[in-house]
Parts: C-alpha cells; sequence; structure tokens
C-alpha cells in the first residue's frame, strides 16, 4: 500500500473509533484491471473496509476513477446494493469504502450450493439496478461512452474480438476474412433495442456479491445507459460459472417473468433482441480474455476461452441471419482450432 493511502487509512479508521495499530490489512487477489484492492479489518466484529487504489497516471484512468465516484454514489443513493464510498480522493486515485463482504457468485456457484435461489434473487437487484439506475442517470459521469451503442458494439466488442482474439491470440489472417458485414448487422440489430435502462457491462459471477444471503455489485464504473438483455446475457453466459445451457435457459425465462410482471410490453424487445445482445457479449469476452493473456500476462483467463468459443458457436446458430453467416462458419471452425482444443485439454 502507498504511503499516502496508508496514511488517509489510518486517519480513517481513527475517525472511526478503531484503532489503527489493531487493524489487519490484507491485500486482495487481483482482477483484470490495474485497481489494487485492501480489506481492512479492525478488532470490531464485522468491520472491515475495502481500500483501493487506481493512480490516475493517464487521462482515461482520470475519467475511470470520476466515473467510479458519480456513478457508485448514484447507485447507493438509489438504493442499489453497491457498497457506500466512505473517503476518496481523484488526485491521487484511491477510495476507502464499504466491504460486501468475501464470497462471490462464482465462489458461490463453485461450492456445489442450490444455484437457482442465489440467482433469483441476483435477478431481482439486477431489475432494480436497470430501472432505478436509469432515473437521474447522468451520461456525463460515464468514461467511455454515456450509452451502450454501435460505436461500442462495433470498436470494443467487435473489432476487439477480431484483432485481440482472432489475429493477436489465435495467429489469423483476418484481413483476409470479411467480418464487416456480419459485425454490422449484428451493431445495427442490437441498438434498436431501447437503451433507457442503466447498464452495468460487466455484470458476471465474479463482480456479484453473495455474502450472508446479501446481494452486492462491485466494479460498476463501466456503467452507461443501455438495454436490458444485455446485464441478463452476461450473467447466464458468464464462462468463470460454466453454467449448463438448461441452467442458463431457466435464469432467462425466469427474467423474462420478471419483465412481464413490470411491463408486458417490455417482454417482446427483450426476446427480440436478447440473442444479439448475448453475441455481442460473447465477442466483448474473448476479445478481452484474449488480451488479458498476453498483453497483461494474466494468463488464468486462459482457461476460459474455450467455454466463450464453444457459448459463441452456439449463440450464432441460433440466430439463422442469412448476414451473419461467415461470422457463423468462422465460428464453427474455430472449435476444432488446434490452441483452443490444447488449453480445453488443458483446463479440464
Amino acid at each position: 500500500m502507498n504511503p499516502v493511502l496508508k496514511t488517509a487509512v489510518l486517519r480513517f479508521l481513527k475517525e472511526m473509533g478503531h484503532s489503527p495499530d489493531e487493524a489487519d490489512v490484507q491485500r486482495l487477489p487481483g482482477d483484470g484491471s490495474r485497481r489494487v484492492f485492501w480489506r481492512i479489518v479492525t478488532r470490531a466484529p464485522g468491520h472491515s473496509f475495502i481500500a483501493m487504489s487506481n493512480p490516475p497516471d493517464t487521462p482515461a484512468v482520470r475519467r475511470e476513477n470520476h466515473a467510479y465516484l458519480k456513478i457508485g454514489t448514484h447507485l447507493y443513493r438509489r438504493g442499489i446494493p453497491v457498497p457506500e464510498i466512505h473517503r476518496y480522493d481523484l488526485t491521487s486515485g484511491w477510495f476507502i469504502m464499504e466491504d460486501l463482504g468475501h464470497m462471490t457468485l462464482h465462489d458461490a456457484a463453485a461450492s456445489g450450493d442450490e444455484l437457482l435461489p442465489m440467482y433469483e434473487k441476483v435477478l431481482a437487484q439486477l431489475f432494480r439496478l436497470q430501472i432505478e439506475g436509469a432515473a437521474g442517470f447522468d451520461p456525463l459521469w460515464c468514461w467511455q461512452t454515456g450509452r451502450y451503442d454501435r460505436t461500442v458494439m462495433l470498436r470494443y466488442e467487435a473489432d476487439y474480438f477480431r484483432d485481440a482474439f482472432l489475429g493477436r491470440y489465435l495467429g489469423l489472417p483476418v484481413d483476409g476474412v470479411d467480418l464487416d458485414p456480419a459485425f454490422r448487422h449484428l451493431a445495427e440489430t442490437a441498438s434498436e433495442a431501447d437503451s433507457g435502462f442503466f447498464l452495468h457491462r460487466d455484470f458476471q459471477s465474479r463482480n456479484i456479491m453473495v455474502s450472508q444471503g446479501r446481494i452486492g455489485f462491485v466494479d460498476w464504473q463501466g456503467g452507461r445507459l443501455g438495454p436490458l438483455g444485455y446485464d441478463v446475457a452476461s450473467l447466464t453466459i458468464d464462462p468463470y460459472t460454466r453454467l449448463s445451457t438448461v441452467q442458463q435457459k431457466t435464469i432467462y425465462e425466469r427474467y423474462l417473468d420478471r419483465v412481464k410482471g413490470h411491463d408486458p410490453a417490455w417482454a417482446g424487445a427483450f426476446e427480440r433482441y436478447y440473442p444479439y445482445l448475448a453475441i455481442q457479449r460473447n465477442l466483448q469476452i474473448l476479445g478481452a480474455f484474449s488480451h488479458l493473456t498476453q498483453a497483461m500476462h494474466k494468463t488464468y483467463f486462459e482457461a476460459y476461452i474455450p467455454d466463450a468459443v464453444r457459448t459463441l458457436h452456439r449463440l450464432l446458430h441460433g440466430v439463422p441471419d442469412r448476414e451473419i453467416s461467415r461470422l457463423r462458419d468462422l465460428a464453427a471452425g474455430l472449435l476444432s482450432h488446434k490452441k483452443i482444443l490444447d488449453i480445453a485439454g488443458g483446463s479440464r
């Protein structure tokens, strides 16, 4: 922990009536970002906090930290289960916040416990997030784009998939395969969905806390306005949990029931655009895992790539549109790619 944050943590503990000398500081395992987290455990039962450091050494990181503060504060005030931010300093890039517990949905899924009741709770809070989070939301808080739109779909998902996954990771000659018509069709179709809801954009099991029966959400800094289906797709096709197709279908149907119960008029559009949004999310996943593995040397993400490839193949074959036939054929060929098969064999 750097000296500036350490001083801030010690001062915060004193202000909260805790003895700094008796606090235990534990660095938490890293994720896919450059942010660093610590858990500060005091002697008082149930009193622990999370400290985060994200030095704002580039304009992008400064915008990211600003989004973290503004969006997190907004969601907390709307009653969404995100941690309360107790202290922060945007100049130095640190935050001290509430601790939502040790267990993520990913941990819970791996424990062998009954999953559906947990996912029911998650879906309930997700729907609140999407509705309540959009109320009073200011797109100017966002650090990339204020809305999930065609630009995001093409630049940060489709192109990311083609360049980071197909090109740099698999070494395929992407210039010789014209996927742009398929990418444009997917983006144009998906962008027709109503984007007036709050979108987390990384709504996967490692960003969902389920400690002590409570649901909580973290890593909201990429939030913006967007359609209903994207975050649900992120949850159901999440490679970390490796849900069966039956489990995915059940979760999808439970969410659809919730939509119908709130406003039946929303259901048709949700069903119409969900497959396209799921494909978009899958493209993003493969681009991200490839980049994290190669450029950031976080090779533990590589084990999840084969499952994401299989899911992409399944999703593309569930959409009969002729405009994506070249992408569909490509996905079928990826199933037998030697690198994918080798990783799949080693991760079993």
